[in-house]
């Protein structure tokens, strides 16, 4: 049976690379498996620093893969529909402890917004485009909602989801969607300056800071001012910080750095 999945490992990289262009890389059951346990190893796996999620062909993601979603087979209580999975995967993604960066190889739409939208990174090729297509199927983003709302600005989420218009990568970059669009030819190198800036990070410092991110916007002032004075504290005297500062001061690589002789590497 055909992987549709593929998951490489190198430099403290983890690559993991949806495989089914045949179907525009749709979020099949099959395919939602694999994904699921390639991030699952990837987080797990000590000498990973940084996920990439990709894909291959012209499509990064076309969504729920409509012949699995038909109705004689969601009539079947014990069949379990396309998106069983899909929302353990988002978490999955949202939650790493390890930043993911999203790598669209082209377009996206629908569940795969959501994956995108989970990625602490997403970087696409400036032609890709984009679209919120739920509702023109007499459906709703309810799902990727979760994750798509936390990114995209108000406005832009009404008018997206509402009328399924498709949009371009400026836009996509414009209202919250993409981190950065490049043209093509400059894909990989600034995924992998992405990757190699972030494996200069601590790796517990990174855990944090992304919870950080998310957590502290939803505190009050107070609350977050006393928290954060005790977080910064421990964090000045946890063993990573003092190895952080020991490296600033003489002038070399932190020892997680992957130059620095990492077992990453």
């Amino acid at each position: 049976m055909t992987t549709l999945v593929h998951h490489e490992t190198g430099g403290g990289v983890a690559t993991v690379t949806l495989d089914s262009p045949s179907n525009r890389n749709a979020l099949s059951v099959r395919l939602l498996g694999e994904l699921e346990r390639a991030l699952q190893d990837a987080i797990g796996d000590e000498a990973v620093r940084v996920i990439v999620l990709t894909g291959t062909g012209p499509v990064f993601c076309s969504g729920a893969d409509l012949k699995e979603q038909a109705p004689a087979r969601a009539e079947r209580p014990d069949d379990a529909p396309v998106t069983a999975s899909f929302p353990g995967i988002m978490s999955l993604i949202w939650q790493s402890p390890k930043p993911v960066v999203c790598r669209l190889n082209g377009t996206a739409r629908a569940g795969g917004l959501g994956l995108v939208a989970a990625c602490d990174f997403a970087i696409a090729p400036d032609s890709a485009t984009f679209a919120f297509s739920e509702v023109r199927l007499g459906v709703v983003p309810a799902m990727i909602s979760v994750t798509v709302l936390r990114r995209l600005d108000p406005r832009a989420a009404a008018e997206y989801f509402l009328t399924g218009e498709v949009f371009d990568a400026a836009r996509a970059a414009e209202i919250g969607l993409l981190t950065r669009t490049v043209p093509a030819e400059e894909l990989d190198a600034t995924v992998a300056r992405y990757a190699d800036m972030l494996l200069r990070g601590g790796p517990e410092a990174l855990a944090i800071t992304k919870r950080l991110v998310r957590e502290v916007p939803g505190m009050t002032v107070d609350e977050g001012m006393r928290r954060m004075a005790e977080l910064s504290a421990q964090r000045f005297t946890s063993a990573e910080g003092q190895e952080g500062l020991r490296a600033f001061m003489q002038k070399r690589p932190a020892s997680w750095v992957p130059s620095a002789g990492n077992p990453a590497t």
